[in-house]
């Protein structure tokens, strides 16, 4: 019998929901099958935890005395640059920015290891950052330099904004070459030293819910260890890939964009990274729940590691292009085995992403459901899906990037 999320907040609201997380309905829909399972259960939780580039905070900084407009000027937070070009004090602050000093670092960018991503984690973790500004003064704006101390707790808002995470699926990183490399997908060494790849696979959301049956915009979602929701499809969201069982995609697909208020977040879900040779990150906690609306939905939670590939990609050629051809693809209860075979060769491996910390996501994700402390939401509009017949303009051809 169908559920509709209403019925399912209503169970919620009495403490009677069945929530489990994306772990635990494996073994059940195994044990009972998906009929019974979906009968049962009301709510699976997802969770992923790992480095997702496009990622920002915008943030309102109040008006000073006299005032200054920072719009057309300059603006650093702890040496890290901000975009100013949208109002008098409203400064957007990329997660991937960096000093520049560290711009001016030829050999390896980023060695300085700290970026934007690391300024939302100092602000979010209550630490003062350091704002300094110079404008060109106006009548109305007369101020023209500043130099404070701000905490997140003295803006009048401060935003995470995200325009492209939760990746569905990614590439397997190699290198072919005979030197080592630096990417996004962190130190490649060479002639296959090792592998490196980034999801969580059976916890990821979107590789619970392939094909967007349940996530879509307005779904509210845990986010950096606040609640947050989904507003958009990210940035080179791209549901017309190669899919294989159960409509599990084989290559990168699906992305959300997602924000959410960054005072009610926690650094322990937001961290700065730093990559040699690349720059900074910001790793991102994120955590969907899927409501159990029918049988259908629940055969998509029950997707296994084992029932999970991603390419095997060679990043030493043409990086970042991950357009060239495979060199093969891998399931992930392989991958977080530790070891893969690639050419006849035993190539160690590497996850960038962390799986204890996405299990933490799921689990929190369920208490809260379990303690009435988070209601489920109705989509206000669907992603992009192929399903759906809604298809995504975009360059077929163009590189894919990471999240």
């Amino acid at each position: 019998m169908p559920k509709t999320i209403q019925e399912i907040n209503a169970k919620i609201k009495k403490g009677t929901a069945v929530v489990v997380t994306a772990e635990e309905i494996i073994d059940i829909v195994e044990q009972k099958g998906p009929r019974k399972a979906a009968a049962e259960v009301d709510v699976v939780t997802t969770g992923t935890f790992g480095p997702m580039c496009s990622s920002s905070a915008y943030l309102n900084t109040g008006h000073t005395k006299p005032r200054i407009k920072l719009g057309g000027g300059t603006c650093t937070l702890n040496g890290v640059p901000c975009y100013t070009g949208i109002a008098a004090v409203d400064i957007l602050l990329g997660a991937t920015a960096m000093p520049d000093n560290d711009l001016r670092n030829t050999v390896y960018p980023g060695s300085f290891k700290y970026g934007g991503a690391h300024v939302i984690e100092d602000l979010v973790a209550g630490k003062s950052v350091t704002l300094k500004a110079s404008a060109y003064g106006t009548d109305c704006y007369p101020r023209r330099e500043i130099t404070t101390k701000i905490r997140l707790e003295d803006l009048n808002e401060a935003v995470l904004f995200n325009p492209r995470n939760a990746y569905q699926n990614y590439n397997v990183g190699v290198n072919l070459s005979g030197s080592t490399i630096y990417t996004y997908m962190g130190t490649l060494r060479p002639k296959l030293g090792n592998a490196n790849y980034s999801t969580s696979g059976q916890l990821s959301p979107l590789l619970n819910d392939p094909l967007y049956k349940t996530i879509g915009i307005g779904t509210r979602i845990f986010l950096g260890g606040g609640i947050g929701y989904v507003v958009w499809n990210g940035t080179q969201h791209n549901p017309g890939i190669t899919r294989g069982d159960n409509d599990v995609p084989k290559v990168p697909g699906g992305t959300l964009a997602v924000m959410g208020d960054l005072k009610a977040m926690s650094p322990d879900w937001l961290r700065g990274a730093s990559f040699r040779g690349y720059g900074v990150s910001l790793t991102v906690g994120i955590g969907v729940p899927i409501p159990v609306l029918n049988e259908e939905i629940v055969r998509y939670t029950a997707v296994k590691d084992s029932d999970i590939y991603a390419p095997v990609v060679d990043f030493s050629h043409n990086v970042p292009n991950a357009i060239s051809k495979p060199l093969g693809e891998v399931h992930y209860a392989d991958l977080k085995k530790g070891s893969i075979n690639i050419n006849g060769k035993d190539v160690p491996t590497g996850g960038l992403s962390s799986y204890r910390k996405a299990r933490t996501i799921a689990e929190t994700l369920k208490s809260w459901i379990q303690d009435k402390r988070f209601y489920l939401s109705e989509q206000v509009a669907p992603l992009p899906s192929v399903d759906a017949g809604i298809q995504c303009n975009m360059l077929r051809d163009r590189p894919v990037q990471r999240a």
